[in-house]
């Protein structure tokens, strides 16, 4: 289904000007498709195109901002297989996973078509001050304008929705900088876009190496910075944006809280997914499993027996649930992290061993807090188990971290569920399900280290406005 060539797309066209970047097939490693690489001068262009198209873009009405949103939903829809293929293959990511990630891309687009027509404002009464008797106001949002986004390599379709998607539905102008590994699925994008009749310059969507892209970073003309990736490059970005607004959503290693009270069946099953499911190659993937200490062992148990059976290997096997990381380098570095936390005096549960890219689900045990396993976001399919004994203990061992993206807490105690809504230091807490949930409507981003801002359609789209003030002061009578 992949084509050997994809073009990059630079004001809404669609231009081949080299084939330097390899695209390689994450499971085999062999080259699959060459796309280009953005230079220096096309960034320029399309920084510009992009600042041209402003204007026009901010003036779209709401209905074609919809039909647009609505075009991309649609014809994802007709071609998901495609997608999914593409995400399997440069990924490495199990089919029905990419099919998982395409049905909710197309769900993005969808609530974007439903938001682009609910930009609201409120009116504002004035007199409730006496030096304004006769004042009036009303304030509405107005798009931010030209925008620079940045897609991760993890989730190239659903995460690259995530930051158009909002633009479109508010009428921002953007260049997206995909992912060096895995670029097609944004590159796909541009072509559904190139079908619609955008503005002129209304968007680019430019692979380039991180040297030519740090121009999306520092040229003063773009408006806002969205950036999905690591801690340390997000926060190196804020220090460098200069005076745009900037959206970080970084990394986690998000815990889970597993009481007494809970269905083992049902909480085995979530963990599972929720720390292995691709590869563990998410920053809302359980790394941190705190475990009461009456129902330590048998879940424990579960867990090990569970992911025993999980399968490695080609992700175009329907039947495969753990593919490779992105890189042979990545699991390298998982590889050695586990040694590590094992050296310093975890017990190994199950796992831990390395075929080239490919990982096995790994479970730890006794895991000191210092360990990269636990202290850092691992970034692989690991997870460590804890057990406790007092509830609000086990919340404070989950912000004692310093990420804070989303927790899971399975409980039926109404009052534990409040408590940890209060107390966790966290964007998102999910009750009897894994921090790994997420529906693409909701807010979501973290505090700490985690993060700035929130996407999720509504949320993102408020991010890409700014609030502007009307004043209406009577004068005088009404003519005769």
């Amino acid at each position: 289904m992949l084509k050997t060539e994809y073009p990059y797309y630079i004001a809404n066209e669609a231009q081949t000007p080299n084939t330097d970047l390899i695209v390689r097939n994450k499971f085999t490693s062999e080259v699959v498709a060459k796309v280009p690489l953005a230079d220096a001068a096309a960034i320029d262009r399309a920084i510009g195109a992009a600042v041209e198209a402003a204007p026009a873009c901010r003036k779209l009405p709401s209905f074609r901002r919809t039909e647009i949103c609505a075009h991309m939903a649609r014809r994802l829809m007709q071609r998901q297989e495609e997608f999914a293929h593409v995400l399997a293959v440069e990924v490495g990511k199990p089919i029905r996973e990419a099919r998982g990630e395409v049905a909710r891309a197309i769900e993005t687009f969808q609530t974007a078509a439903e938001e682009a027509t609910r930009l609201y404002g409120e009116y504002l009464p004035l007199d409730v001050s006496p030096r304004a008797p006769n004042c009036q106001a009303i304030w509405r949002r107005f798009p931010v304008g030209p925008c620079a986004l940045i897609s991760p390599f993890n989730f190239p379709l659903n995460l690259s929705a995530h930051k158009i998607a909002p633009a479109l539905a508010v009428g921002c102008s953007f260049v997206l900088k995909p992912a060096s590994d895995t670029p097609i699925s944004a590159l796909l994008l541009g072509d559904l876009l190139a079908e619609t009749d955008l503005p002129k310059g209304a968007f680019s969507i430019l692979p380039a190496s991180r040297q030519v892209a740090d121009r999306l970073v520092t040229d003063d003309r773009l408006k806002l910075v969205s950036f999905t990736g690591s801690p340390e490059v997000g926060w190196d970005l804020k220090n460098r944006c200069g005076k745009k607004k900037i959206v970080l959503e970084l990394g986690g290693n998000a815990g889970c809280i597993v009481d007494r009270d809970s269905d083992l069946e049902h909480v085995v099953g979530r963990l599972i997914v929720g720390a292995f499911y691709q590869s563990g190659q998410s920053c809302i993937s359980v790394q941190r499993i705190f475990v009461h200490e009456a129902i330590y062992p048998e879940l424990k148990k579960r867990l090990i027996e569970a992911a025993r059976r999980l399968r490695t290997g080609d992700p175009l096997d329907e039947d495969t649930f753990l593919g490779p990381l992105i890189s042979e380098a990545d699991a390298r570095r998982v590889e050695q992290w586990t040694q590590e936390a094992v050296r310093e005096g975890a017990r190994l549960l199950c796992g831990g061993r390395r075929n080239g890219a490919l990982f096995e689900a790994t479970l730890l045990e006794n895991v000191p807090d210092r360990c990269d396993v636990s202290c850092r976001e691992v970034f692989g399919p690991v997870a460590i188990l804890e057990p406790f004994i007092d509830f609000a203990e086990a919340c404070r061992r989950v912000n004692a971290s310093r990420y804070g993206l989303q927790a899971g807490v399975f409980t039926r105690n109404l009052h534990s569920a409040f408590y940890a809504f209060n107390e966790l230091e966290v964007g998102g807490v999910v009750i009897n399900d894994i921090p790994s949930f997420r529906v693409d409507a909701m807010p979501y981003g973290g505090v700490k280290d985690s993060g700035l801002g929130r996407e999720g359609l509504r949320f993102a789209m408020e991010e890409m406005t700014e609030m502007r003030l009307l004043v209406l002061k009577e004068i005088g009578s009404l003519p005769q």
